[in-house]
């Protein structure tokens, strides 16, 4: 909860980075950082003030005017030395990460490295800025394009990856010529701070990258600042919605990738073992804290027969704090997710699903204030209960069963989200059928959650996305430059002209 200004040498302050100062905040107001397996404050992040907003801004305004004109090379050797120090730092980075996030330490270096394989590909802006060129289209006229930075953009990222999604938006941005104000959660700011600091230390110029902290004022003032040219947004649905919604009609380009409710389709052919594992990754790593995660799954035809084995397998889940060896599932990120997570299950129970597996206050030695919830399992889920239809955020698999691929299909489809999905088969015609046929942005084949590596663009689509381009990949590159279009002649002096009133270039 927020609280009021900081007590002297209390605990440690979250700074602002504004024109390159790591800078302490002056305003009243202040939210605790708690480490979600034991309650320890680990820190406090400012909710910066509106004066202190307004100068990230003006920084980066200023900063873009040089910055847009620096030569790509130098650009591209930043991010070749930023991966370096990612790489350099992966251990403290995780640690930080699962300290305030909560996450098991093999899963906040995965949050780290698939944040590191976006900054590589930033290093790599050279060929993926490159315009077109036509020659000799008329009589002695070539045209060709221009990418070109568009001035200041933002980010607004979320708590469950606070390393990998920072890293999704301002490398690439940056990296276009462009100038950068971040908000990172305020849940759990310190990894992406370390990031940052990190960033300086690679080159970045001052004022080129700024962070600010806080809640729905800081959104807000990324929504309507006149000199905030895009917005890019991680989070749930309603939040994405109300951002999308205000920036682009205060004029600004939008990105928003938002809720979801993937769904997995097994198939009776798949590879039982294989297929089971993958199931249980999926739906329970990261406490099943991510909006590609797999937390319902259609059992098609004799496949409804694995849910015995399914149960038992989850049964097997270590639960404990994220920093312990051998740990599954970690804490869930506050008090009051877990107290969602609790009463969605206790819902689920009172509109008529089976619950196979119940979660629910797990004892774990040594950490008796962590906010955990194991592994749950419903069956006989449907479409209309309150568990389906809502993004529980946690450790909850629902199991739903169809007679056919068709019908398993159509389950999926009439789903609002759209964000991913995943089959599992030894049929390559099933699987063809299932790409085909689906209407999901990011489909799996036998891999569970199938989000692209940075060659390619995040391709959430319907109810999770917002905008026509998603973050890294080529779609980004659109997102953060303007095409510029030169048509050009040149004539030789010797030539001569006549006055030509039509638009004919012959």
């Amino acid at each position: 909860m927020t609280t009021q200004a900081n007590t002297q040498g209390a605990v440690p302050t979250v700074k602002l980075l504004i024109g390159g100062e790591f800078v302490e905040s002056k305003t009243t107001q202040w939210r605790d950082i708690v480490n979600p397996a034991t309650q320890e404050v680990l820190a406090r992040v400012p909710f910066a003030t509106a004066e202190e907003m307004d100068a990230a801004v003006a920084s980066a305004k200023q900063a873009f005017k040089t910055w847009k004109k620096t030569p790509i090379g130098a650009r591209a050797r930043i991010f070749l030395k930023y991966q370096q120090l990612i790489r350099e730092n992966m251990k403290e980075l995780a640690a930080i990460l699962t300290a305030e996030q909560g996450k098991t330490l093999p899963d906040a270096e995965g949050d780290v490295f698939r944040g590191l394989e976006v900054v590589e590909h930033a290093a790599n802006i050279g060929t993926l800025q490159m315009g077109e060129m036509a020659n000799n289209v008329a009589n002695g006229v070539d045209t060709y394009t221009l990418m070109q930075p568009i001035g200041v953009c933002a980010g607004i990222t979320p708590f469950n990856f606070p390393a990998m999604i920072p890293l999704w938006m301002f490398p690439m941005a940056i990296a276009c010529g462009n100038t950068f104000v971040l908000k990172p959660s305020e849940q759990d700011p310190m990894v992406t701070m370390r990031l940052v600091e990190l960033a300086i230390e690679a080159g970045i110029p001052a004022g080129v990258l700024n962070v600010i902290h806080g809640g729905v004022d800081a959104v807000n003032l990324i929504c309507d600042h006149p000199d905030i040219k895009a917005v890019s947004f991680v989070g749930s649905t309603k939040v994405g919605t109300h951002v999308y919604n205000r920036a682009t009609q205060n004029g600004k380009r939008a990105q928003c990738m938002m809720g979801a409710k993937n769904h997995a389709i097994v198939m009776p052919d798949a590879p039982r073992e294989q297929t089971l594992n993958n199931l249980l990754g999926a739906s329970f790593g990261a406490a099943g804290q991510r909006c590609m995660a797999l937390p319902v799954v259609i059992m098609v035809g004799e496949a409804r027969e694995w849910l015995p084995e399914l149960i038992e397998k989850a049964k097997t889940l270590k639960i404990n704090a994220g920093v312990e060896s051998g740990t599954d599932i970690g804490p869930v990120v506050s008090c009051s997710a877990l107290e969602r997570i609790n009463g969605l299950i206790g819902k689920g129970v009172a509109e008529g699903a089976s619950l196979d597996l119940d979660g629910r206050n797990p004892q774990v030695a040594g950490y008796n204030k962590g906010n955990f919830v194991g592994p749950t399992v419903f069956s006989g889920v449907t479409a209309e209960m309150t568990i389906y239809k809502e993004e529980i955020f946690g450790p909850v698999l629902c199991v739903m069963e169809a007679k056919d691929l068709d019908a398993a299909i159509d389950i999926v489809n009439a789903n609002p989200n759209g964000n991913g999905t995943a089959i599992f088969t030894r049929s390559g015609a099933a699987a063809r059928h299932f790409q085909e046929e689906i209407d999901v942005g990011q489909v799996g084949i036998n891999v569970p959650i199938p989000v692209p590596v940075p060659l390619f663009s995040f391709s959430g689509s319907r109810g999770s996305k917002l905008g026509d381009l998603g973050p890294y990949g080529k779609q980004v590159i659109l997102f953060y430059t303007q095409a510029k279009t030169i048509t050009q002649r040149w004539l030789d002096e010797s030539e001569v002209g006549h006055v030509n009133t039509t638009i004919s270039l012959k």
